[in-house]
């Protein structure tokens, strides 16, 4: 799935653009989020401890372990016969660093509306009733 091109994204930026919604729609589930809190509180886990923490079947907490690492956000190594998971720091940070900036945007903004084009408060809600 690519944006389409208007004209104004570079291919780099159109390339960036596709990476950060890739790792967006593997965190989009509240199990996978769930999976990298715990990796977030550990430096490797086991696969079985992963699914005695969810409290979800092996087979479901394999598919969410299989998209986060399709996306590259989790690692697998395999110490047989465990496999032990860990996050990639590395591919989240494109992903850290756009939430931050958006963070950093919205923190030194200006717009106190939030609106990207500020609208006079009367023009918006109608002539003051204040005096």
């Amino acid at each position: 799935m690519t944006m389409e091109n208007t004209g104004t994204a570079s291919p780099s930026e159109l390339a960036s653009n596709d990476a950060l919604a890739t790792i967006a729609k593997a965190l989009a589930h509240p199990a996978r989020v769930q999976i990298v809190r715990l990796l977030l509180s550990r430096s490797s886990c086991i696969g079985g401890e992963i699914t005695q923490e969810l409290g979800l079947a092996q087979s479901t907490v394999s598919e969410h372990l299989r998209i986060l690492k399709a996306a590259g956000v989790v690692v697998g190594e395999i110490e047989h016969p465990r496999i032990c998971y860990s996050l990639s720091v590395q591919r989240l940070a494109p992903l850290s660093e756009f939430l931050t900036a958006i963070g950093l945007q919205y923190q030194t903004s200006a717009l106190k509306d939030g609106l990207c084009c500020p609208i006079e408060k009367r023009e918006r809600y109608g002539p003051s009733t204040e005096h």
